[in-house]
């Protein structure tokens, strides 16, 4: 949140955000954000904003929005890293408060985002890639995130695929036999192998 207000002159509390978007009729979604409300309210948690008007509305989704670039503009000129995994959603807040820790002890600058409806999140790693010491800390990180989430019961990857990145992950989150299943029928639908040659099959 930190980088948000910075990128785009936004004044919100500098703390663990979580925004929701509700739809159905006006009643409808008015009922669903009081409950969210109360729910935050008894769970101790912070001011709940929510809005109705299509300007205050786009004012709250900017800060999503435009997360990317907040995140990169703390440290201009460097490249970035996103990665991301997925648990099971009782397993998030132990992951995420791990994975921050881990960034923390690590001197990294890597903001955490996510879809947490799913057990999804991200960590934007903002890093010099020229920096050899710093781009290994920052494969360090993201494997140790992996490792946490199949240690949950989760998967190495929950929205950004496997691709290249994360081939050699498969195996230890599948199992040889699944891969092998896997490479079998990728040989039957593609047997010139033309689709993605060298991608997410390790």
């Amino acid at each position: 949140m930190m980088a948000t207000n910075k990128y785009s002159n936004m004044n919100y509390k500098e703390t663990p955000s979580l925004f929701l978007e509700f739809h159905g009729s006006q009643k409808h979604v008015e009922d669903q954000a009081r409950a969210v409300g109360h729910i935050a309210e008894a769970n101790d948690g912070s001011d709940f904003i929510w809005a109705t008007e299509i300007e205050e509305r786009n004012r709250l989704w900017n800060a999503r929005h435009n997360a990317l670039y907040a995140c990169l503009a703390l440290r201009p000129g460097c490249s970035q890293m996103s990665t991301d995994v997925c648990v099971p959603i009782s397993h998030l807040t132990e992951i995420i408060t791990e994975t921050k820790e881990d960034i923390q002890k690590s001197n990294l600058t890597a903001p955490i985002l996510g879809h947490v409806g799913d057990g999804n999140f991200h960590a934007t790693i903002i890093y010099d890639v020229d920096n050899h010491e710093e781009s290994a800390t920052v494969k360090a990180v993201s494997d140790r995130m992996v490792t946490r989430a199949l240690s949950m019961d989760g998967t190495c990857t929950g929205e950004h695929g496997i691709g290249v990145g994360k081939r050699h992950w498969l195996r230890k989150q599948l199992g040889d036999e699944t891969v092998q299943l896997m490479k079998q029928l990728k040989a039957v639908l593609d047997p010139k192998n033309i689709m993605n040659p060298g991608k997410v099959l390790p």
